[in-house]
């Protein structure tokens, strides 16, 4: 079932952190993000992780207003010895984790001096940035997927101009099993992988050095919240009950890596090198107001089967979250330019839902775990502008064209910057930003943050 429009969406709630009611801000009272924090213990010398969440431009720390006795009926006492809070509402109900969110909403409301005018309140609100900001999960197991079908096109037509699209496509939510161990925060720099590379010339030895065609790629992260037990497949209607929420992610590439070792099995260390996600998870429950049609197929595509497909999923399985990408190379930054927007485009674009993506997951009885990172793939739409990677932005082809120039996939038009510099791919010194967000007239607009990273040089 869509999940509920209830009084925590009110765009008139206000609160008494008064940074939450910049309209401006990515983090109202009505969004409240997850994250985990690092805090050291000046007198003991020890850092320690909490959990908390973010209101404006304050960290509200849950794990201290539990000890506090503010969650009494909505954290089990036994818990609090034995993990964190927000892993603990990972593993709730949908009602439950209603019940948990408007709890909070109720805390941070203007008008509830509960919290306000605790001595409290001042030893659990923290500066966002004073502190350092972890995602709220430690990524226990990642997979990408490649679910949108602009993208799959696009790439498809460089390499395959006469068919783009391989036979499954629009049968299953494609996807490979990833490297969670590489995961890293934003603001993490980002190492030029170094590689075997694709032969200048078919037939010929491949090269091994730094990559020449580092990409980015623009991605929405998928949070498990309840797994299932290994075996026991998650059926398409109660998929979204198994997810916490979303975050942003840039799955960098290393393209001549990948051009050369993808066939047979697939990406590998092309991808695994680094994964930048941001740390803020945006619920399902904040995203209520957001949610859209999952996107309309054409009158000749298949119909998913069975198992992918359900009513609720087709009418309300689509996400809009507007997603940018920007750009600033070292040059820029060195100038105090602002960074480029590269692209603009919507996360309803997509052609297989967060749902199907879960269960076609779980379909062979794969147990999925709290804390498991699903990629979507590179968000791309049908405009140039909404294209989601350089390999794609710079590509002079149009598939989609009424009549498709399709071109060889080495003809590009680069990225012009401020400096004069130009960019077909990756720089070192290049930093790529990833800012995403929902707007919906009544209702009040809600980030999710920035996805940040910098790329160093190679090694060798």
């Amino acid at each position: 079932m869509p999940y509920e429009i209830d009084e925590t969406h009110d765009q008139n709630l206000k609160s008494w952190v008064e940074s939450a009611n910049d309209p401006e801000t990515d983090f109202p009272i009505q969004n409240l993000p997850f994250v985990r924090a690092v805090f050291t213990d000046d007198e003991e010398q020890e850092t320690f992780i909490a959990s908390g969440v973010v209101i404006g431009s304050k960290l509200l720390v849950l794990d201290l207003i539990a000890q506090e006795g503010f969650l009494d009926g909505f954290v089990d006492d036994e818990i609090m010895s034995t993990m964190l809070i927000d892993e603990y509402f990972s593993q709730l109900s949908r009602d439950d984790r209603a019940k948990f969110r408007s709890r909070l909403v109720s805390l941070l409301d203007k008008d509830n001096a509960e919290l306000r005018d605790h001595e409290l309140a001042e030893h659990t609100l923290f500066d966002v940035a004073d502190v350092e900001l972890l995602p709220a999960f430690d990524c226990r197991d990642y997979t990408d997927f490649y679910a949108s079908v602009y993208h799959a096109t696009n790439v498809g037509s460089m390499f395959r101009p006469d068919n783009p699209l391989l036979p499954n496509y629009k049968w299953i939510p494609v996807g490979y099993h990833g490297r969670a161990s590489s995961v890293v925060p934003s603001g993490t720099t980002v190492r030029r992988p170094v590689g075997q590379l694709s032969p200048a010339e078919e037939g010929g030895a491949p090269g091994f050095g730094p990559c020449k065609l580092l990409d980015y790629e623009l991605e929405l992260g998928v949070v498990v919240g309840r797994g299932n037990e290994l075996g026991q497949p998650i059926p398409i209607a109660e998929a979204e009950d198994h997810i916490l929420g979303v975050c942003l992610l840039n799955d960098w590439s290393a393209r001549d890596m990948q051009k050369w070792e993808y066939v047979p099995l697939g990406p590998f260390l092309a991808k695994n090198f680094a994964t930048t996600v941001s740390p803020y998870i945006v619920t399902m429950e904040a995203l209520a107001p957001f949610r859209c049609p999952a996107m309309t197929r054409d009158d000749d595509d298949p119909k998913p089967l069975a198992h992918l497909h359900d009513e609720n999923d087709q009418s309300h399985g689509g996400i809009d979250i507007t997603l940018e990408v920007f750009l600033a190379s070292k040059q820029m930054r060195d100038q105090d330019l602002e960074p480029i927007r590269l692209s603009k485009g919507s996360f309803k674009d997509m052609y297989w839902t967060i749902a199907q993506m879960l269960t076609h997951h779980s379909s062979n009885g794969c147990n999925m775990q709290p804390g498991d990172l699903l990629g979507s793939g590179t968000i791309s739409g049908p405009t140039r502008e909404a294209r989601g990677c350089l390999l794609e932005l710079t590509w002079d082809g149009d598939p989609f064209a009424e009549t498709p120039k399709l071109v060889p996939g080495t003809q590009r038009t680069p990225i012009e910057l401020p400096t004069g510099e130009e960019r077909k791919f990756l720089a070192d010194g290049d930093e790529v930003i990833i800012r995403g967000y929902c707007e919906r007239d009544g209702f009040r607009r809600i980030g999710l943050g920035e996805c940040r990273g910098i790329i160093e040089p190679a090694l060798i």
